[in-house]
């Protein structure tokens, strides 16, 4: 075999697993929308759930699936303390300010590499939302959300989202507290 036909056929093999890695990311994408859902169902607020035919996979993108300001999507960023995830749910235009976050947890941020993200809490990066997450995932909620009535959280997948209030984000999220980590 040529070097030619070698590198084709190389070529050939990744562009197949590539496909495969795609489909498998797709289908666990719908696992963790349908649990999300299914979630926000049995919590009364399965009605709101929004699923887009456009990526929502980041703040922006999100913000234009919406028809919002960035601001208003309710990202979740999620770390390891200790042995513990944890999840903390934040306005999309803020940031993890790093005094106040090792204030809080006395630790270092340590964000999840994005393996993690789905094996500890079982979304995907761009879908990640406190609705259908594994056991033992602690929640908080960020107090840059305060500035605003309702939110959008993503809702199990990267093209997907959630029109709630605080009170109800606050209420069906499990989150275990307010906090002040972030910076605008």
């Amino acid at each position: 075999m040529s070097m030619k036909q070698s590198g084709m056929r190389m070529s050939a093999l990744l562009v197949s697993e590539s496909l495969l890695f795609t489909k498998k990311i797709e289908e666990e994408g719908k696992m963790a929308l349908e649990e999300a859902k299914a979630y926000l169902e049995e919590k009364g607020y399965g009605d709101r759930v929004m699923v887009f035919d456009v990526s929502s996979a980041t703040v922006e993108l999100a913000a234009l699936a919406v028809g919002t300001e960035p601001a208003r999507i309710a990202k979740s960023l999620t770390f390891m303390v200790g042995e513990q995830p944890v999840m903390i749910i934040c306005a999309g235009d803020a940031k993890i300010m790093n005094s106040k976050y090792k204030g809080f947890f006395h630790k270092k941020a340590k964000m999840l590499t994005r393996e993690e993200v789905n094996t500890l809490v079982g979304h995907d990066v761009g879908g990640v939302c406190p609705f259908g997450i594994k056991e033992g995932v602690q929640v908080y909620l960020d107090v840059s959300l305060k500035r605003f009535e309702k939110v959008y959280p993503a809702c199990g997948s990267a093209n997907s989202a959630v029109e709630l209030t605080l009170d109800e984000l606050e209420k069906i999220s499990g989150c275990l507290e307010w906090i002040d980590v972030c910076q605008l």
